[in-house]
């Protein structure tokens, strides 16, 4: 018989895989409920899709999982490290194994695009100029954009401000790579290469992507696992061809764009007629 000191509890093929790991939590903000026992699993080397209607918490399911917030209640595990257990000096380790795309870019206005790129590095590395420089050029040549490198914020297009944030957030080699929004603003060409840089990039190197967004389309294309939120829990996971056969009206109405179905469309206000015909301020 196996002794009590010598016993270990099972572990799963999947928990042991498991990057980041969200347990049921609760999450409010000025009394309104963003999450009521959510529970989400990203798992290594694949690329996890996070998706649903606006509100739905998306990014501030990102903000757990870098710990600029903490949940009322429930775990967040990043690299199995309890967020919560972790110092303000054992939480920037973590975020070094990290690399973010921010929604806006979030670019540097004072700097090009070449020390924008840069900044990572010189941050958290004693690397000599010369092999940053090469470093810097060989991320900007994924992404196309290596003969900007001396333009400023100012001068790129939406676009090409999107894709220099995705060199500085690949810059280091990120173990973990969030992605909020990577999509927005990107014309077919853009939009076809990042798509292809981000499966390359999992395959080739095991990085681990999570990726908020809504396009529907553009991530079925490349995610491995999804998870729609809805009404602060999951309301569907799985792969993307799985969500698109739920007999859920809420994912249905997600999957397709329809705007019939449970998800409203309108925030809530008072009788429309009523409103309108009626003297009381808005």
């Amino acid at each position: 018989m196996t002794s009590p000191q010598t016993a270990q509890p099972a572990v799963t093929a999947s928990a042991a895989d498991a990057v980041v790991a969200v347990r049921d939590v609760h999450y409010a903000v000025g009394g309104h409920e963003i999450f009521s026992g959510l529970d989400v699993e990203v798992r290594r080397g694949r690329i996890t899709a996070i998706m649903g209607p606006s509100g739905a918490g998306k990014t501030t399911l990102l903000r757990l999982i870098t710990a600029q917030i903490t949940p009322d209640r429930g775990q967040v595990s990043v690299f199995g490290c309890d967020l919560a257990t972790l110092g303000t000096r054992e939480i920037y380790a973590l975020r070094k194994r990290l690399g973010m795309l921010f929604q806006n870019g979030a670019l540097l206005t004072d700097m090009d695009v070449f020390e924008n790129v840069a900044f990572p590095v010189r941050e958290h590395s004693d690397l000599p100029e010369a092999l940053i420089r090469k470093l810097v050029l060989t991320k900007l040549q994924a992404v196309g954009l290596r003969g900007a490198a001396g333009l400023t914020p100012a001068e790129l297009s939406g676009g090409m401000a999107r894709r220099v944030a995705l060199a500085r957030a690949i810059v280091m080699d990120p173990e973990l790579l969030i992605y909020d929004e990577p999509f927005v603003g990107l014309d077919p060409i853009s939009l076809g290469v990042i798509l292809r840089l981000i499966k390359q990039m999992n395959q080739a190197l095991g990085i681990t992507s999570v990726i908020v967004s809504h396009d529907v389309q553009e991530l079925a294309s490349i995610a491995d696992d999804s998870y729609l939120l809805s009404g602060g829990r999951i309301a569907a996971s799985g792969t993307p061809q799985q969500l698109r056969s739920s007999d859920s009206p809420a994912v249905r109405q997600f999957m397709t764009g329809s705007s019939d179905g449970p998800v409203p469309f309108h925030y809530p206000a008072p009788d429309y007629a009523t409103q309108l015909l009626g003297t009381d301020e808005p």
